[in-house]
């Protein structure tokens, strides 16, 4: 049965209020010395093709656009790289906003959450790390859809996507599960005893079998993530306050550049969602393989998977 928040559309079933926001952001160090002997030059991982003919962003971004209107995307993505997601980009549409220095995953989040505030104050926003493998798409978006559904009946909380663990993974940031709320579908959903960003074995071990990998895809209010970022990073999120007005304007730019030299570098998961478990509940995706790509291992453990082969040298990841 159809909500009267949702309404058909091209891309299917759209929210006329829901957002999507693309991170990419990121430098891909972790695989750079693999794709530099593949390709011969430094390239993010979100900006390659490992199988088939499109590149992780461009997974994500048509991932995204199965729920969203492409113009309510925003895409933030490094300023030296701006050639390379013009290029991956286009016919593809959206905004794309180009930040002037990496001051890490809070400002990463939130500059691009500006710019969808400055345009729809009641905007529900998906954000979607760009860097990741899933498989099958259109299961995890199904998830996504219960995710948004879910946000319209929670009070004042943000929904995480999380995976169940195969096996360990420090690297990972750790989500503990506290009490059933109930299912979405196939997705069960979760309130958040505790979040931790890639816990010590130590740790990892104590936590128990209650646990989620999360996968940092966020579904919220934006004036909750608004109010959550006032009261846990003033200081940050008073500098986005001054820049919003800007937005659209001929110093836009500028604003922007000025903004960044005093940006504080703040984390998202450690120094945001760990001061707030409460405001988080945690859905269990179902029937998906997800991995984030952060190494040459996981790579090949995921195309043995799903019986894909690479379109790049199958030695440098182990694959033959």
């Amino acid at each position: 049965m159809m909500t009267e928040k949702w309404k058909a559309g091209d891309a299917g079933m759209v929210h006329p209020h829901l957002w999507s926001i693309v991170l990419a952001g990121g430098e891909g160090t972790r695989l750079a010395p693999m794709i530099k002997q593949w390709l011969g030059e430094e390239r993010p991982k979100q900006y390659c093709t490992f199988t088939g003919t499109r590149s992780m962003l461009q997974h994500t971004v048509d991932r995204a656009d199965c729920l969203a209107a492409p113009e309510q995307r925003v895409t933030v993505a490094a300023a030296q790289h701006e050639e390379e997601v013009c290029r991956q980009l286009q016919r593809r549409g959206g905004t794309l906003v180009l930040q002037p220095a990496n001051r890490d995953t809070a400002a990463g989040i939130y500059l691009p959450l500006t710019y969808v505030r400055a345009a729809d104050p009641d905007a529900t926003v998906v954000i979607y790390p760009s860097d990741h493998f899933i498989h099958p798409e259109e299961k995890f978006t199904e998830a996504v859809r219960h995710a948004v559904l879910a946000v319209e009946l929670l009070e004042d909380q943000l929904v995480l996507l999380g995976m169940r663990p195969e096996g360990k993974e420090l690297e990972y940031g750790h989500i503990r599960l506290d009490r059933h709320l109930g299912r979405y579908g196939t997705h069960s959903l979760w309130t958040v005893g505790r979040f931790i960003e890639k816990p010590g074995a130590q740790i990892a071990q104590a936590l128990g079998e209650d646990v989620l990998w999360n996968t940092m895809v966020i579904v919220a209010k934006v004036e909750m993530l608004w109010r959550l970022g006032m009261k846990i990073l003033p200081s940050m999120m008073r500098l986005f306050e001054t820049f919003q007005p800007a937005i659209g304007s001929p110093r836009e730019c500028q604003v922007l550049e000025g903004l960044y030299s005093n940006m504080p570098v703040r984390n998202f998961s450690s120094d945001l969602l760990e001061q707030a478990p409460h405001k988080v509940a945690a859905l269990e995706v179902s029937g998906v393989r997800w991995s984030d790509w952060g190494r040459t291992e996981r790579i090949a453990e995921s195309l043995r998977q799903i019986g894909k082969l690479p379109v790049f040298p199958a030695e440098l990841v182990g694959v033959a």
